[in-house]
């Protein structure tokens, strides 16, 4: 070979070379992150997934991403039970299909229709999938994430998971399926191949990493914590006496506890029961549960029978309500169930935090909550059972109002450096670009 040939051929072989070469990173641009969200649940639900996803979709797409939302028709809506097929804003577009609503408010009237919702969300990923470079997951409903597995299989799509819930676990835990039921073990074994195809796994708290990773050791590497939020612009501190919302249902004299959102089958409403009964004589301190779920009534029933005369009890609120019906409180309460500690994490009580008043929090001793909760210096929580406790700090903070306002502003500091829109969305954007690499 001569000198000319060998020289021509080193030439042609670092050509070859820089065909490979991704230019994006050789010039320092990070590449475009076309999103597919795929969601049963978005505004204008009043679900609390639906309400998250949309401020984070919002986010997203103003740090850049083209972002795809895929979702249902409302199911628990105030004013409309319909909502357009198709929203374009900005680069945020909106995609509806029908919502089958089955007995909504039972279990097995909530599985048909997430079956059926998955059904018609296969069609639509199967052709997203050819535009767009990611897809984003939730577990409303619970298997909708295979779909992502598919996806994968089919046309190689990149899928992320968001676990907003542990499935089966915690239709094991409500006793819905036995343990070692036949389909409490065919789900398992569904959820390890989504986990080991998945590019990324988001969970919200550190109590569901190491319950995803206990039973999926593969993916572990793999598993984001990322905590829920609240947007702190929108939920602002108000006072009592300025606030039109506890006028209205006279709370501004009264101590108001509060809780807000759902009582749901996996919250404790028996230490809160049983809290009030130990200060049904004290006049002045008030206890207001907002929301619905599937202990409300059952709650409601027993302060029936009790007898108790310090509850009060009102529907979902529309989210113009919010900051307002947030605010017409003293202290916040969340409740989580003993073994459910590490198969849900409440997102409600971000919101509580942004109000700028005390989080008491009712969970077991070893929950993630313990530490959020110390480390915010926002309040405190107490172990299931433990209503004595909580009924005393209920007094502390009702007499000594120098330390309830000392909490509230920690509890509002806390979340403006942490649990923002704006912080929580680069936390994802980190996620997303990881999942295209």
């Amino acid at each position: 070979m001569t000198q000319s040939e060998r020289v021509q051929r080193v030439i042609q072989s670092d050509f070859e070379s820089l065909q490979h070469i991704n230019v994006s990173d050789f010039l320092g641009i990070e590449q475009f992150i076309k999103l597919s969200v795929v969601t049963q649940f978005f505004p204008p639900d009043f679900a609390a997934t639906g309400q998250l996803i949309e401020e984070l979709v919002k986010q997203l797409e103003k740090e850049g991403v083209d972002v795809e939302v895929f979702t249902g028709q409302p199911g628990y809506a105030f004013k409309t039970a319909n909502a357009p097929s198709v929203e374009q804003s900005g680069g945020l577009k909106i995609k509806r299909s029908c919502t089958t609503q089955l007995c909504p408010q039972r279990i097995r009237g909530k599985a048909i229709n997430g079956i059926l919702f998955t059904l018609r969300a296969l069609f639509y990923l199967l052709n997203a999938a050819r535009r767009r470079n990611v897809v984003l997951l939730t577990t409303a409903p619970p298997f909708l994430p295979i779909l992502g597995y598919i996806a994968h299989i089919l046309f190689g799509v990149s899928y992320v998971c968001i676990l907003y819930d542990l499935y089966p676990d915690i239709a094991i835990a409500l006793n819905v399926i036995p343990k070692h039921h036949w389909i409490a073990r065919i789900w398992r074994g569904v959820n390890r191949q989504i986990l080991k195809k998945a590019k990324s796994i988001i969970v919200l708290s550190p109590a569901m990493k190491r319950q995803v990773a206990a039973q999926c050791p593969e993916a572990a590497h793999k598993i984001s914590v990322i905590h829920s939020w609240a947007n702190p612009n929108f939920i602002v501190p108000i006072e009592k006496k300025d606030n039109w919302f506890a006028h209205q249902h006279d709370l501004v004299s009264k101590f108001t506890v509060m809780y807000s959102g759902n009582l749901g089958r996996c919250h404790d409403i028996k230490t809160m029961l049983e809290t009030a009964q130990y200060l049904q004589d004290e006049e002045n301190i008030q206890f207001v549960c907002i929301g619905g779920g599937a202990k409300r009534d059952e709650l409601i029933q027993q302060v029936h029978r009790l007898g108790l005369k310090n509850f009060l009890f009102l529907p979902y609120q529309e989210k113009g309500v919010l900051p307002y019906s947030l605010t017409a409180c003293d202290l916040s309460l969340v409740s989580v169930d003993p073994g459910m500690e590490n198969l849900v994490a409440p997102s409600k009580l971000y919101p509580a935090l942004a109000t700028g008043r005390p989080v008491a929090v009712i969970c077991p001793g070893h929950s993630y909550l313990k530490q959020l909760i110390a480390d915010g210096n926002c309040g405190t929580t107490f172990e299931n059972t433990d209503s004595v406790g909580l009924a005393e700090f209920i007094r502390l903070l009702s007499q000594d109002n120098n330390l309830a306002e000392k909490m509230g502003q920690a509890a509002r500091d806390y979340v403006e450096c942490y649990f923002t829109p704006q912080v929580i969305s680069k936390q994802y954007l980190r996620v997303l670009r990881e999942a295209m690499l």
